[in-house]
């Protein structure tokens, strides 16, 4: 039995993980300053839940095989020092998943923005076949009841992230799965943080291709002109497939896709998720599924935790929450609800949560971002810029850089709340508008300071 010690236990993957190895008969040990939920919950249901919050190099002794670190763990970490100092094998958390995959067929998911819903189509249609595989991904997937699954299977699908794979190495986490099949489905300069420049951003998806092996295919988005130049920087070493947004047509607000074995109704809208189940369906034709099964199987997939995801629908209201918080993924979505929901009255709420949204050196990359809005409100937290070092911001400030007279700049909780039910009651403070349902769509990585939408929009 291999005794395996995480620092920094109660991250969202990095608990994944911990439970995973558990379940195949490691003994698991951990440790971190803080754990809240679900984490917290997870980890005491499987008697992981550290006895005491912090760090105790005591813990660190001989009998232990090798200790994973999560990007949360600081250069000095107590038990992190002590590791070094005993001779301790130390893996990220991308070195280990690919130690226990190494003799697996890998399939990895990089890009900026579609990764989670690539990868969770790609689960569903291979559940749906019944083949065996493990997976790695990065958010809820129904059918699906972890993140993070390892077993015998000879496949495993990985979600591919460009972050940082610890503070000991700090290259991107998907130069270490080292795959057989990859899909890049989109640039689009983000994690500012760790990457200052757009170039120093697009040169990890340069290096990405560069370090694989000769003749591994890359599916990649051929509508995306910056995957496009990254594609040919490796020229012919790699084995370079193009995928693009299928044919379909719209009926009653879901698509229709136009196949060759007939109509195929699916439940994800917008053309960025059409584009994401066409690398979905090549990725799996290439491990073996025949198109009209993956077709079959795709039909029934109904996406990923907080990907367009319905929260509530009542009389003339439907509320949807999406994950999305860089540029490129807020065009992408409210032009998939506006298309889906022409007769809609689109309002959208957008949090700035992340360091680089929050960042004013980032936050030029927003103009015109929401455009495709009826209403469009962007909401920041003071408390927010606080826990992440950054000088604080007036509202004035965020709303000339997304270039829209009428954008809404919030920054208490409280406006937020009566802001919004305001115009689902189809009043706004300047007018009465028009009795059109609405289209209330919710956007973050956060969670608007943990505001109750279901409450708020009762009122």
């Amino acid at each position: 039995m291999k005794n395996i010690h995480f620092i920094a236990i109660g991250g969202a993957i990095m608990h994944q993980l911990a439970l995973a190895l558990q379940r195949q008969g490691y003994k698991i040990t951990g440790s971190d300053d803080e754990i809240t939920d679900p984490a917290k919950s997870n980890l005491q249901a499987a008697g992981l839940l550290p006895e005491k919050f912090g760090w105790f190099p005591e813990k660190i002794s001989k009998d232990i095989d090798a200790i994973v670190i999560g990007m949360h763990a600081k250069a000095d970490n107590p038990e992190l020092v002590a590791a070094k100092k005993a001779g301790i094998p130390i893996y990220s958390f991308p070195q280990y998943v690919y130690e226990v995959s190494k003799d697996k067929k890998r399939v990895v998911v990089a890009g900026s923005h579609g990764k989670t819903t690539i990868t969770s189509m790609i689960m569903h249609i291979l559940k749906d076949r019944q083949v065996q595989f493990d997976y790695l991904v990065g958010a809820r997937v129904a059918g699906f009841d972890q993140s993070v699954q390892l077993s015998d299977a000879p496949l495993i699908i990985l979600e591919g992230d460009e972050y940082p794979a610890s503070v000991e190495e700090k290259r991107p986490k998907i130069f270490f799965y080292h795959p057989h099949i990859s899909v890049l489905s989109g640039i689009a300069w983000d994690h500012i943080n760790v990457f200052p420049t757009y170039e120093i951003y697009f040169n990890q998806f340069e290096q990405y291709l560069q370090g694989m092996e000769s003749g591994v295919k890359v599916f990649y988005n051929d509508e995306d002109s910056e995957v496009i130049r990254a594609i040919h920087t490796v020229g012919s070493k790699v084995s370079a497939i193009p995928y693009h947004t299928p044919p379909f047509h719209y009926e009653d607000g879901f698509p229709v896709m136009d196949t060759a074995s007939g109509a195929v109704k699916v439940s994800v809208f917008g053309r960025h998720n059409l584009l994401n189940m066409q690398a979905a369906i090549d990725v799996c034709m290439e491990l073996g599924i025949p198109e009209n099964e993956c077709y079959q199987s795709i039909a029934t997939f109904t996406g990923a935790a907080r990907r367009l995801e319905k929260v509530l629908e009542k009389k003339n209201l439907l509320v949807y929450r999406d994950f999305a918080h860089a540029p490129s993924k807020l065009k992408a979505t409210l032009n998939a609800v506006r298309e889906a929901y022409a007769g809609h009255r689109l309002i959208a709420c957008f949090e700035l949560h992340t360091f680089s949204s929050l960042n004013e050196q980032f936050l030029s990359e927003y103009a015109h971002s929401m455009d495709a809005a009826d209403e469009a409100i962007v909401y920041f937290s003071h408390h927010a810029l606080n826990m992440k070092g950054l000088p604080s911001l007036e509202p004035e400030t965020v709303k000339k850089y997304f270039a829209r007279n009428d954008v809404n700049i919030i920054d208490e909780r409280s406006k937020l709340e009566e802001s919004v039910n305001k115009m689902i009651a189809g009043k706004s403070d300047e007018e009465n508008v028009t009795a059109k349902p609405v289209f209330l769509l919710l956007m973050s990585s956060g969670t608007f300071d943990g505001i109750d939408w279901n409450t708020v929009c009762s009122q």
